[in-house]
């Protein structure tokens, strides 16, 4: 009995002592959870900036997702014959990665962290002013993740409670209508536009960040998709007279396509990613969506496809022939080329340098005199791409930008990307103030403002006898011009309904005219002369890219769209909108 005392006791006493001990209890900072961060105001701003950071992926504007419109469009073509093939020919299989997979599983993941933003905002306390700001830039970047779904694949799930992420049920999600994604699309946008500073109050804090006048662009755009030009009229009209802060054209097109604080973020912009200048990233190139590496390069591979492979680039985008003569038929006023093609296209004409007071140049060369780049002389065209040929591109490149010797292919590239400009704003302004009223010389006023930058003549409402007429005119002209090798214009050509009509499909095909002759052709061709043209491929459905399989065989509640069943879109489209026909 007294040794079973003496070992309850000892048994006691070993139990207080235990109890009296006070384990340290640390979270990894280094490993924290979504369920312990995002509770206080700076968690989401981090968070905020986690969002942004995945839009400079591969498949939303680093290259590809950039890109894969671009080739999309009439006026680029695939020069390398291979990378981008299926998408410039528009009849992708479904089983490729790069068009079918890596836009969707980026813009995903932008979706993704907007939403986390979005279930944490409004139970954190901190000002108003805070909580619009956060919520609002996340608005704006969920809405620009969803137009670039649903104007890439048709139909997609949309998924806006992050709480969905983690039932089996819901994780899964199903299609959505493509009218279903816009609604919402438009729901947030006008949300942020009220929510968001406009670019003149949020002053150095909205540099580079959404503001209410990019919410107010990207409505319009959105509105536009769906022929509501009454409504998009409206939001264009207000960013014209301030409303959402003040935007004008930069005096110099140029200014729109260099690198370096003094030119992007810049007066004419409403949106744009941002990429590290040259030279001030990292060395680590990140081309999976892990990108966590602290010496990330941070810059953008669009270069690399658009610019010369004479020149060190991959070579696999090049500009169409019928857009650089498209440049070549209309001159200043006195007596130059029009500006925007020194920008646009990287072609030799001696009559460059009489404006730019630049060497006629493709790319820039050191001179060892001086610590200062100079550009090297050529007397002849470099070819996009060095076995089929080609023009190459010019546009958020360095072929303008004088500030690296040779190319260096990968993420190094620092120009931002402008995704929206002012400009979009005055010829989308026009085209609504036509479909509601024209042709008028409001519509015409726009134009001017855009042609008068470039010294083009003026353009009168007398010129234009009808609707079509003035249509074609910004359609085909006028946007082309301004926009040509943007992000963009695949998605004008579905929303003009240019898929869907013989004629201009037909137009399509003449636009896509190429040469694979191993030079930069710059020959206005024909059906006779062009070796190709990428539209004679197009399936039907395949104006939108198809759901890639490995995705569809991952999600049981998921369906193909319209480019995985070959479908025709033209019937449902002509049911409610119609095609302008061409106008000579």
């Amino acid at each position: 009995m007294k040794s079973i005392n003496i070992i309850i006791t000892m048994l006691a006493l070993i139990g207080g002592m235990t109890a009296c001990n006070k384990e340290l209890d640390v979270k990894n900072p280094n490993n924290q959870t979504t369920f312990d961060f995002g509770n206080s105001e700076s968690d989401l701003q981090e968070a905020v900036i986690a969002c942004y950071n995945r839009i400079r992926l591969e498949g939303t504007f680093a290259r590809v997702g950039y890109t894969l419109d671009a080739v999309r469009g009439d006026e680029v073509w695939n020069s390398s014959q291979q990378w981008y093939l299926e998408y410039d020919n528009l009849n992708s299989p479904g089983t490729i990665g790069i068009g079918d997979e890596w836009p969707w599983r980026d813009n995903y993941h932008v979706v993704n962290r907007t939403n986390f933003v979005l279930s944490k905002v409004d139970g954190v306390k901190m000002s108003e002013a805070s909580h619009n700001q956060i919520a609002g830039q996340a608005l704006f970047l969920r809405s620009l993740a969803y137009y670039n779904l649903a104007t890439y694949y048709q139909t997609v799930p949309l998924i806006t409670d992050y709480a969905s992420y983690s039932d089996i049920n819901t994780m899964y999600a199903a299609n959505n209508t493509q009218d279903e994604v816009f609604d919402q699309i438009e729901t947030d946008l006008t949300k942020a536009m009220q929510m968001l500073p406009s670019r003149d109050e949020g002053g150095e804090w909205a540099k580079g960040r959404a503001t209410s006048g990019s919410a107010a662009g990207y409505l319009a755009r959105a509105l536009m998709f769906r022929h509501k030009y009454a409504e998009a009229n409206i939001v264009l009209k207000d960013i014209i007279a301030g409303k959402y802060g003040h935007y004008e054209l930069t005096a110099d097109y140029g200014d729109n396509f260099r690198e370096g604080s003094a030119y992007e973020n810049n007066k004419e912009s409403l949106f744009e990613v941002q990429f590290m200048d040259y030279g001030t990233g990292g060395t680590d190139e990140e081309w999976t969506p892990v990108n966590i590496s602290s010496q990330a390069t941070q810059g953008q591979a669009v270069e690399s496809n658009y610019a010369s492979q004479e020149l060190g680039s991959w070579g696999d985008l090049a500009g169409a022939p019928w857009l650089y003569n498209l440049f070549r038929k209309e001159n200043s006023t006195d007596g130059r080329l029009d500006p925007r093609l020194y920008w646009t296209l990287v072609t030799y004409q001696s009559e460059y340098s009489s404006y730019t007071g630049l060497k006629t140049a493709a790319y820039p060369n050191g001179d060892p005199r001086s610590n200062t780049i100079y550009q090297k002389g050529i007397t002849a065209t470099p070819v996009s791409n060095t076995a089929q040929g080609g023009i190459s591109i010019a546009k958020f490149t360095n072929a303008r930008n004088n500030i690296y010797s040779s190319i260096n292919n990968g993420l190094h590239c620092g120009v931002n990307l402008r995704l929206m400009r002012y400009s979009d704003v005055l010829l989308r302004a026009a085209e609504c103030e036509n479909e509601i009223n024209g042709p008028t010389q409001t519509a015409i006023d726009y134009m001017n403002i855009v042609r008068r930058r470039v010294a083009l003549k003026e353009l009168k409402v007398s010129d234009f006898p009808s609707k079509d007429a003035l249509f074609e005119q910004i359609a085909n002209v006028e946007r082309p011009k301004e926009f040509g090798c943007e992000n963009g214009r695949g998605i004008d050509l579905i929303r003009w309904g240019f898929f869907y009509d013989a004629d201009r499909l037909n137009q399509l095909v003449e636009h896509g005219y190429y040469k694979r002759d191993g030079k930069a052709s710059t020959d206005e061709l024909t059906a006779e002369t062009a070796d190709d043209s990428s539209f004679k491929y197009y399936f039907k459905g395949h104006e939108y890219f198809p759901i890639f399989q490995g995705t569809l065989n991952a999600n049981p509640n998921l369906v193909g769209n319209s480019a995985n069943k070959n479908e025709d879109n033209g019937p449902a489209f002509t049911a409610k909108w119609t095609v302008h026909p061409i106008v000579k």
